[in-house]
Order: structure tokens, then C-alpha cells, then sequence
């Protein structure tokens, strides 16, 4: 690992401005306190200082703020009157402001979250093309005739998609723009309302897009943004009024989150954790799986529940693939967001940064050996991780078992095909996972039988907005993004009429 030291990169003016003044929570259009007053500090993970202090939500904003969703939502307001077409032109216009504004969010992403202003540039592009690709949808939520056999007499089945009603979308700090885009655009193309609540840790690419949803022309209160903590997010699951939570995170905050919206029956829609398995044969082309290997592993500082952690690797080749990645890792520039030569960012917060430190600790005092990376990383200031590799692991090991969320990669070898599909599949997760080999029967045959919402065949991490992301057992209910995507937005209603 090489760290590069922090550079008080130039922010864009409206960065400055922005970050000049106290955040508020948006209600019904409006940017107001909290009812009670309390307010919190948002920090920079690269200098541990505070950016600006942000408005923190109570169940009562959150009843405030469903209340305006319910307002917003309900027949005869600006929002159920706008066409479906109108609904489309609104939202390409919101994916144009979105590139028009660019480096802006890109800058704040990167000052809240840490990571590099490369990726936050790549994440800001990818919710710009996700309101231009839901745009197209909007005009396209179709029903169908159905034909019905009732001797003697004659009617007309057809069946509606409507939307739902108030959607809560409760959203990680890893991906804080584009996690915030999964839940808000599809809900607003089926013609929901939506109260959303940024993780605590991230808040400021999600107020920033409130602004910009009302300069497009978003009647008020179709979007509420309420920033806080655990506490506002359980008033949301807990909130009669709120008919759908959509939320991405941990799985234990996943299973509270079910249990909470079992006691009104509203519907749920969970994308949580992961472990995601990455195969690598005998067969494959090494440098392609090399490569391959460490950006599974470390892209987003390791951040990613769909990154490549449990790297499986043929024995025959086991060796060459560990030094390849251990090299990899090695070459990895961590720094400052803003130094244009950093590739890898802090991780999130201290908190963060103890808990993976914790997992990597642990397993050398379990008997695994670091090939790569250190459990005490040296840091003046910033929540800096070095890129990890770790071999000499067991199954039982909590560094295999567990979701760690950090840059740490763990390496076992296996001989059989039999025996690393049934390691593979020995989590409770099903993200993601992945399989590199020339035989493309092989890829194919095993991939098919990997648990996982996500296979990659001999790449990793290539994504396009039309293609559903989901998990299989503890990694979540339904399917986010593509088609697919409206499906969890919008209730299913049959309409028979008897012809006379």
C-alpha cells in the first residue's frame, strides 16, 4: 500500500455554499429543523473534521414527513394528476440537472464518504442515466386482457398496474447517491411518494438531490428527505401510514426491519448482505483472474456487498494467484478523496475502520497468515485501510464467515469442482459470486449452480442499469433495478366487467 497525503484540492463553489450553512430535513417542499432541534455533524473520513451539521430526524419529522407523502400521493393532488408521459419528461430532466451538476455531487460524495473523486464521478454518472432509463418506463407500465370461461355468460378481465402509496426508502452509506436513486426513482415512476433516510453517516449527496428534485419541478412532498438515525429509520418501518419500505443494508438490520413490518403487513423489499464466493480454475487466464480477483475484492474500498471476499483458487495455481493479488494489492495508492493519484479511499468511519481491523486481528490470532495488508494500519488522521489478503484460513473463521465490509480478501485453495461449489455455497448469503475459466462449460455449469442473485462468468462487477440485483436466502427479498425493478412499486389490481 502507498498513502498519499491529503491535498486541499480547490471545491467548486456551489461545494462551498452548500457545505456554508446548516443542512435541514425536507417536509412537503420545504427545508425546515428538526422539531426538536437536534442536529449532528457529518465527517470527512480522509481528515476526521467535521463537514457541517446536519438536521436529525425524530418519529415525529418522520410522522411529519409521511403525512406530506400521504398528501402528495392521494387523488387530487398535483402529483396523481401528472400523466405518465409528464412524469417521464420529469424525469429525464432530473437525469440532465444531474450532469449538468456533476462534479458537484461527485465532490460532496467524495467529501462524506471517502471514497475517491474518480469513483464518486462514476457513481454520479450512474444516477443520471438511472432517471433517464426509469424515464422510459414510466409510459410503459402495462396491463393485460385475460380471456375467462364462464359458460352463458360474458365479461371483460383486464388487469392495472397502480402504484402503492407512501414508500419509505431507507438507504447504506456506501453508495449514498446511487443507493438513494434505487429507492427513489423507481417509486416515483409507478407514481408513489417517497420519504428517504440517508444513512447517518452520508447525508449530503441525498439532501443535495432534494434540492434538485424541487428545482426540476418534483410537486412538494412527493420526495421527503430526512436524515438521522436508527431511530428515524424504525419510526419510518414502524409508521401505519407508510405502505412499502424499500431498504438496502445489513442483514441484521434487515431481519428487524421485516419483523417491524410485520405488524401491519406492509410490504418489504430487502437488498442486505453479502460473502460473495470467487472461483478461479486451473484453466483460466490468470492475469484476466488476477485482475479480476483484486477488483472483486477491493473495489470500493472493499465497501460493496457484491464484492468477490472468499477468493477459491485451484491448488495448481493457487501460489501464482495469491502473489498476483498480494502484488495487486500492494500497488494500490491509498489517500485523500481529492489526490488525483489515490485509488483507494478510507473506509467510511472509525467505526468502520475498528470492525475490520477487529476481523483482521482476529484471524491472525486465529492462525491465518497476511499475505498482504497489516491489522495495525499507520495513520495520522483518516480511517485508512490497507488493501488485505489473508491465507491460512479456515471455514469456521469469522474473517470467512462473516461480512466484513472492508478490503479484505481471504484465500483457500481446492482441488475439486464437487468441493468448492459446496464451500462456495456454505453461507447464509446469496449476493453474489463468480467463476473464471477458459471452458466455457465449465464457467457456465458451475456458475449455474452457485446460490447467488448475481453470477459473473471470468469478469467481475460489470453492471448496466437494465439488469435486476437481488439475493438469495439472507441476502434479501425481491429485485432492484431493470424491468424488474417496478415490479416491488406497484400492486397488481383485476378488474372483471360482465358484458350485458
Amino acid at each position: 500500500m502507498t498513502t498519499t497525503v491529503s491535498n486541499d484540492a480547490a471545491l467548486l463553489p456551489a461545494v462551498r455554499s452548500f457545505l456554508s450553512s446548516p443542512k435541514q430535513l425536507l417536509i412537503a417542499g420545504d427545508w425546515v429543523d428538526a422539531a426538536d432541534g437536534k442536529t449532528f455533524g457529518t465527517i470527512n473520513p480522509s481528515s476526521e473534521e467535521e463537514l457541517v451539521r446536519v438536521s436529525q430526524a425524530s418519529a415525529t419529522d418522520v410522522d411529519r414527513a409521511v403525512k406530506a407523502a400521504r398528501t402528495a400521493f392521494e387523488a387530487g393532488s398535483p402529483w396523481s394528476k401528472m400523466s405518465p408521459r409528464e412524469r417521464s419528461h420529469l424525469l429525464w430532466r432530473i437525469g440532465d440537472l444531474i450532469d449538468e451538476r456533476a462534479e458537484e455531487f461527485a465532490q460532496l460524495e467524495s467529501l462524506d464518504n471517502g471514497k475517491s473523486l474518480a469513483s464518486a464521478r462514476g457513481d454520479v454518472g450512474v444516477a443520471a442515466e438511472l432517471f433517464r432509463y426509469f424515464a422510459g418506463w414510466a409510459t410503459k407500465m402495462e396491463g393485460t386482457t385475460i380471456p375467462m370461461s364462464v359458460p352463458g355468460r360474458d365479461f371483460h378481465a383486464y388487469t392495472r398496474r397502480e402504484p402503492i402509496g407512501v414508500v419509505a426508502g431507507i438507504v447504506p452509506w456506501n453508495f449514498p447517491l446511487t443507493m438513494a436513486c434505487f429507492k427513489v426513482i423507481p417509486a416515483i415512476t409507478a407514481g408513489n411518494t417517497v420519504v428517504l433516510k440517508p444513512a447517518e453517516q452520508t447525508p449530503l449527496t441525498a439532501l443535495r438531490l432534494g434540492e434538485l428534485l424541487l428545482e426540476a419541478g418534483v410537486p412538494a412532498g412527493v420526495v421527503n428527505v430526512l436524515p438521522g438515525y436508527g431511530d428515524a429509520g424504525a419510526a419510518l418501518v414502524d409508521h401505519a401510514g407508510v405502505d412499502k419500505v424499500a431498504f438496502t443494508g445489513s442483514t441484521e438490520v434487515g431481519k428487524k426491519i421485516a419483523a417491524g413490518a410485520s405488524k401491519n403487513l406492509k410490504k418489504v423489499s430487502l437488498e442486505l448482505g453479502g460473502k460473495a464466493p470467487n472461483i478461479i480454475f486451473d484453466d483460466a487466464d490468470l492475469d484476466a483472474a488476477i485482475a479480476g480477483a483484486a477488483l472483486a475484492g477491493y473495489f470500493n474500498e472493499g465497501q460493496c456487498c457484491v464484492n468477490g471476499s472468499r477468493l477459491y483458487v485451484q491448488r495448481g495455481v493457487f501460489d501464482q494467484v495469491v502473489e498476483g493479488v498480494a502484488a495487486a494489492a500492494k500497488a494500490i495508492t491509498v489517500g485523500d478523496a481529492f489526490d488525483p493519484a489515490t485509488t483507494m479511499g478510507p473506509l467510511v468511519s472509525q467505526e468502520q475502520h475498528e470492525k475490520v481491523m477487529g476481523y483482521v486481528r482476529g484471524a491472525v490470532a486465529d492462525g491465518a497468515t497476511l499475505t498482504a495488508g497489516s491489522p495495525d494500519p499507520a495513520k495520522d488522521r483518516g480511517y485508512f485501510f490497507s488493501p488485505t489478503l489473508i491465507t491460512d484460513v479456515t471455514e469456521d473463521m469469522a474473517v470467512q464467515t462473516d461480512e466484513i465490509f472492508g478490503p479484505v480478501i481471504t484465500a483457500i485453495p481446492f482441488d475439486t469442482e464437487d468441493e468448492v461449489v459446496a464451500a462456495a455455497n456454505n453461507t447464509v448469503y446469496g449476493l453474489a459470486a463468480g467463476v473464471w475459466s477458459k471452458d466455457l462449460g465449465t464457467a457456465h455449469r458451475v456458475g449455474g449452480k452457485l446460490r447467488a442473485g448475481t453470477v459473473w462468468l471470468n469478469t467481475w462487477h460489470a453492471d448496466d442499469v437494465t439488469l435486476p440485483r437481488g439475493g438469495y436466502k439472507q441476502s434479501g427479498w425481491g429485485r432492484e433495478l431493470g424491468s424488474f425493478g417496478l415490479d416491488d412499486y406497484t400492486e397488481l389490481k383485476t378488474v372483471i366487467a360482465e358484458l350485458r
